[in-house]
Protein backbone atom coordinates (compact mmCIF):
# COMPACT_ATOMS: atom_id res chain seq x y z
CA UNK A 1 0.00 0.00 0.00
CA UNK A 2 1.64 3.47 -1.10
CA UNK A 3 -0.34 6.41 0.99
CA UNK A 4 0.75 9.98 -0.44
CA UNK A 5 0.88 13.06 2.76
CA UNK A 6 1.34 16.58 1.50
CA UNK A 7 0.01 19.86 3.26
CA UNK A 8 -0.14 21.69 -0.18
CA UNK A 9 1.91 21.91 -3.41
CA UNK A 10 5.35 22.73 -2.96
CA UNK A 11 7.17 23.89 -6.13
CA UNK A 12 11.04 24.08 -7.33
CA UNK A 13 12.32 25.04 -10.21
CA UNK A 14 13.53 21.77 -11.93
CA UNK A 15 12.68 19.82 -15.31
CA UNK A 16 9.26 17.62 -14.34
CA UNK A 17 11.10 14.60 -16.28
CA UNK A 18 13.87 14.29 -14.22
CA UNK A 19 12.08 14.89 -11.07
CA UNK A 20 9.73 12.34 -11.99
CA UNK A 21 12.65 9.93 -12.47
CA UNK A 22 13.85 10.45 -9.25
CA UNK A 23 10.35 10.11 -7.67
CA UNK A 24 10.00 6.74 -10.10
CA UNK A 25 13.50 5.61 -8.71
CA UNK A 26 12.49 6.13 -5.17
CA UNK A 27 9.28 4.28 -4.58
CA UNK A 28 10.62 1.60 -7.24
CA UNK A 29 13.15 1.06 -4.60
CA UNK A 30 10.83 1.29 -1.67
CA UNK A 31 8.58 -1.52 -3.65
CA UNK A 32 11.28 -3.88 -3.74
CA UNK A 33 12.41 -3.65 0.08
CA UNK A 34 8.88 -2.84 1.67
CA UNK A 35 6.88 -5.71 3.65
CA UNK A 36 3.55 -4.26 2.97
CA UNK A 37 3.59 -0.30 3.43
CA UNK A 38 5.14 2.66 1.54
CA UNK A 39 4.56 6.48 2.86
CA UNK A 40 5.69 9.52 0.01
CA UNK A 41 5.77 12.81 2.01
CA UNK A 42 6.14 15.94 0.67
CA UNK A 43 6.61 19.37 2.62
CA UNK A 44 8.00 22.78 2.78
CA UNK A 45 10.90 23.05 4.96
CA UNK A 46 12.32 26.82 5.52
CA UNK A 47 13.95 27.38 1.68
CA UNK A 48 13.53 23.59 0.59
CA UNK A 49 11.18 21.14 -0.99
CA UNK A 50 11.51 18.23 0.70
CA UNK A 51 9.70 14.91 -0.63
CA UNK A 52 10.17 11.58 1.86
CA UNK A 53 10.03 8.73 0.89
CA UNK A 54 9.51 5.74 3.70
CA UNK A 55 9.12 2.04 4.07
CA UNK A 56 8.41 -0.38 6.61
CA UNK A 57 11.37 -2.88 5.29
CA UNK A 58 14.49 -4.01 7.05
CA UNK A 59 16.03 -0.81 6.18
CA UNK A 60 19.81 0.11 4.56
CA UNK A 61 22.34 -0.45 7.31
CA UNK A 62 24.02 2.53 8.93
CA UNK A 63 27.62 1.53 7.21
CA UNK A 64 26.02 1.06 3.76
CA UNK A 65 24.06 4.21 3.50
CA UNK A 66 26.76 6.35 1.15
CA UNK A 67 27.36 3.21 -0.68
CA UNK A 68 24.02 2.41 -2.11
CA UNK A 69 24.84 5.69 -3.91
CA UNK A 70 27.42 4.26 -5.87
CA UNK A 71 27.43 3.06 -9.15
CA UNK A 72 26.76 -0.82 -9.63
CA UNK A 73 26.72 -0.74 -5.91
CA UNK A 74 24.18 -3.63 -4.68
CA UNK A 75 23.60 -4.62 -1.31
CA UNK A 76 22.80 -8.49 -0.97
CA UNK A 77 19.36 -7.84 0.12
CA UNK A 78 18.61 -5.99 -3.00
CA UNK A 79 20.10 -8.86 -5.54
CA UNK A 80 17.82 -11.45 -3.68
CA UNK A 81 14.80 -9.34 -4.33
CA UNK A 82 15.54 -8.19 -7.90
CA UNK A 83 18.75 -10.02 -9.30
CA UNK A 84 17.97 -8.18 -12.79
CA UNK A 85 18.82 -4.68 -10.66
CA UNK A 86 21.89 -2.31 -12.26
CA UNK A 87 22.63 -0.64 -9.67
CA UNK A 88 22.03 2.98 -11.61
CA UNK A 89 18.77 3.86 -10.13
CA UNK A 90 19.87 5.47 -6.52
CA UNK A 91 22.96 6.66 -8.03
CA UNK A 92 21.11 8.70 -10.99
CA UNK A 93 18.72 10.13 -8.63
CA UNK A 94 21.57 11.68 -5.86
CA UNK A 95 23.17 13.25 -9.48
CA UNK A 96 19.49 14.82 -10.57
CA UNK A 97 19.52 15.85 -6.80
CA UNK A 98 22.93 17.79 -6.70
CA UNK A 99 21.94 19.12 -10.17
CA UNK A 100 19.49 21.48 -8.90
CA UNK A 101 21.44 22.31 -5.79
CA UNK A 102 19.60 19.26 -4.00
CA UNK A 103 20.28 16.41 -2.26
CA UNK A 104 19.42 12.79 -1.55
CA UNK A 105 20.26 11.10 1.31
CA UNK A 106 19.00 7.84 3.16
CA UNK A 107 18.33 7.12 6.86
CA UNK A 108 16.03 5.26 8.77
CA UNK A 109 12.68 5.87 9.23
CA UNK A 110 10.86 7.16 12.09
CA UNK A 111 7.60 6.58 10.21
CA UNK A 112 7.51 3.04 9.20
CA UNK A 113 10.88 1.73 10.91
CA UNK A 114 12.03 0.66 7.44
CA UNK A 115 14.57 3.25 5.31
CA UNK A 116 13.96 6.64 4.35
CA UNK A 117 15.43 8.63 1.45
CA UNK A 118 15.15 12.55 1.44
CA UNK A 119 15.24 14.37 -1.55
CA UNK A 120 15.66 17.35 -1.08
CA UNK A 121 15.47 20.86 -3.87
CA UNK A 122 15.61 24.76 -3.30
CA UNK A 123 12.01 25.80 -3.20
CA UNK A 124 10.78 28.14 -5.67
CA UNK A 125 11.33 31.44 -3.91
CA UNK A 126 8.61 33.56 -3.63
CA UNK A 127 5.86 30.78 -4.46
CA UNK A 128 4.72 29.46 -0.60
CA UNK A 129 1.37 28.12 -2.42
Amino acid sequence: MIQVHSAGPVWVLANRLRVARVLTNLVANAERHARSRIDITVDREGESAVLRVHDDGAGVPERDRERVFERFARLRESRERDPGGSGLGLPISREIAEDYGGTLTVGASDRLGGAVFTFRLPAEPGRLA
